[in-house]
């Protein structure tokens, strides 16, 4: 009897180090492909904002906390031995769970944006995004597309394409855009540029300013990526427009870097 329960015993332990190399692994390879998501943008496009760094950052914690997670777990037993370890480590637990909650609710609301149906014949925003030359990138170009899909089904609908010229580009996004939509069949008479705003924010409100002038349509289709249509109709709501979504789709690679960068985006509209 006392062979069967040592046994047991060694039986049980063995499964619980095999457990436990496995979490390791788990979270060694998940950091690992994360860490390549969010640096692939930048080796190939040179794309860096607080996106990617900020998943990078995160990812090489996951693969640090992998790769010593036993000794990380010995240091948070000597820790919790203390009062002031226990409240630090309880802070830290209770900051981690909002967290993991707030992602939750953001990205829900992300997805239920961009599913938000616009009337028919609404006057179509085009929010701007980096181009090159006289070409879009592919995030604006995405958005184009689905501007153009909505416009040829709405033949009534009028288009702004919303935004400046920065300080590495050779004309503004809205020409840019203007060319573009011109060149797959979009009358020019259609197309309005508001070419002066630098952000979500000023896109809009610039844009309904030309709408007010020239006597369009208020309610208003935002044409962006899926992930972005939520903030963008959240400040379009602010200034008092109707609006629905006219989604772009998102290039999987580029999707960790920019959900990443949109999450902290809408946490920063959330409090200021």
């Amino acid at each position: 009897m006392c062979y069967t329960i040592v046994y047991n015993m060694l039986k049980e332990d063995e499964l619980l180090k095999q457990f436990h190399i496995i979490i390791r692994l788990v979270l060694f390879l998940f950091g690992m492909i994360g860490c390549t998501g969010f640096i692939v943008p930048f080796l190939t496009r040179r794309i860096l904002n607080i996106g990617n760094l900020a998943g990078l950052l995160v990812c090489a914690a996951l693969v640090l906390y992998a790769v010593f997670m036993t000794r990380i777990h010995q240091w948070i037993q000597l820790f919790w031995q203390k009062t002031a370890g226990k409240v630090v480590l309880g802070i830290f637990a209770a900051g981690l769970a909002m967290a993991l909650v707030l992602i939750i609710v953001m990205t829900s609301l992300m997805v239920k944006a961009a599913y938000a149906k616009p009337v028919e014949n609404a006057t179509v925003i085009v929010l701007g995004c980096k181009a090159y030359g006289e070409q879009p990138s592919i995030m604006l170009e995405e958005r184009l597309k689905a501007a153009i899909k909505y416009l040829n089904a709405n033949p009534e609908s009028a288009c702004i394409v919303s935004g400046g010229q920065g300080a590495d580009e050779t004309i503004s996004e809205a020409q840019c855009m203007y060319l573009y939509l011109t060149s797959n069949g979009i009358a020019a008479e259609r197309i309005y540029l508001e070419e002066q705003s630098t952000t979500t924010r000023e896109n809009l409100s610039f844009s309904y300013e030309i709408i007010k002038e020239q006597g369009l349509n208020e309610k208003i289709a935002i044409a962006t990526n899926n992930f972005h249509e939520y903030r963008a109709g959240r400040i379009a709501d602010g200034i008092g427009l109707e609006y629905g979504a006219v989604s772009g789709n998102t290039a999987l690679w580029l999707l960790p870097t920019y959900y990443a960068r949109e999450l902290l985006a809408i946490l920063y509209e959330w409090v200021f």
